[in-house]
């Protein structure tokens, strides 16, 4: 009941501000468009200062590019994100990351009939550029780390067979009632050996992402949502809705896997914006609870 109440929290803003729009009809061919941000924040304290506080500075790059694709009742919708960001404290021997992410949407449609719905197929590829690491201290009180993650580890991969409701492209739901997913991952992370009683140990903790001991994949046959729902509530003021949600077939349907991103532009010029981010993740493969993500930051925009 919980995480009923939780997920109906998070879909209740997708589906009761999204705004249907007066559309023209658009021309059939290639429609591309992208921006790309740079938000910095820094604060530096001399020595003498008696107030409190320790310099630091943060730098956050987002980019996005949609190419979308249209002949007659045929589309194909693609989006690449990618997201980058970093922080440093004097105090600190090591930088963190702050955002990390590098993600691959891409859709078929073919119309049925006049209606806003299509035959779909889905692909989906998500992976982080850097490494993440584990900050702890040695014996003598010095700052280690250890790596955890790194580019390609993991990765998931799903794609599938399904449904479109096209609305627009700032309103659209997908289901896939057929997804394949796909988990990579390196395994620097996995290796244990061959010791029988370590195996055991390392899979009945659930594994790397859910990846058993000396292996390197691990595939899953499930159920997945995928919504989008973007429009401006007031004069330049956007907010973006990104909802995707799994369900596992083969192990644990009930435990459904959230991904749910809200995005805040705040428009002050042409090149200047204030851009907030509130992001949740559910993966028990990953970890047993909600795992939140926010960001608020003014910086550089440029679209083309």
């Amino acid at each position: 009941m919980k995480k009923l109440i939780i997920l109906l929290i998070i879909v209740f803003p997708v589906t009761l501000f999204a705004q249907e729009e007066e559309k023209e009809e658009k021309p059939d061919g290639w429609a591309k468009a992208g921006n790309i941000s740079l938000l910095f924040s820094q604060a530096a304290f001399n020595e003498e200062w008696t107030g409190g506080g320790t310099s630091n500075y943060a730098i956050n790059l987002v980019g996005s590019y949609d190419f979308n694709y249209k002949k007659g009742k045929l589309l194909w919708d693609n989006r690449i994100m990618a997201d980058f960001g970093i922080t440093k404290t004097r105090d600190q021997e090591f930088t963190r990351k702050t955002n990390d992410r590098l993600e691959l949407n891409s859709i078929l449609g073919k119309q049925i009939k006049e209606s806003k719905w299509y035959y779909s197929y889905f692909l989906n590829f998500r992976t982080q550029f850097a490494p993440g690491y584990e900050f702890g201290e040695d014996e003598d009180g010095n700052e280690i780390r250890t790596e955890t993650t790194k580019l390609f580890s993991p990765a998931y991969l799903q794609t599938g067979p399904g449904f479109l409701w096209k609305d627009s492209d700032n309103l659209k739901v997908n289901i896939s009632p057929a997804t394949a997913r796909l988990i990579f991952v390196s395994n620097d992370f996995t290796d244990v050996g061959n010791d029988p009683v370590a195996i055991m140990a390392f899979n009945d903790a659930g594994g790397y992402f859910g990846v058993e001991a000396n292996e390197t994949t691990r595939f899953e046959l499930g159920a997945s949502l995928n919504a989008y729902a973007k429009f401006s509530p007031i004069e330049n003021v956007t907010l973006e809705n990104i909802l995707n949600l799994y369900s596992n077939y083969l192990e644990d349907p009930q435990n459904v896997d959230i991904d749910y991103t809200l995005n805040l532009i705040m428009k002050v010029n042409k090149y200047i914006t204030a851009n907030a981010t509130l992001q949740a993740i559910y993966d028990d493969n990953a970890v047993k609870g909600f795992q939140i993500r926010e960001a608020l930051g003014v910086g550089v925009t440029y679209g083309f």
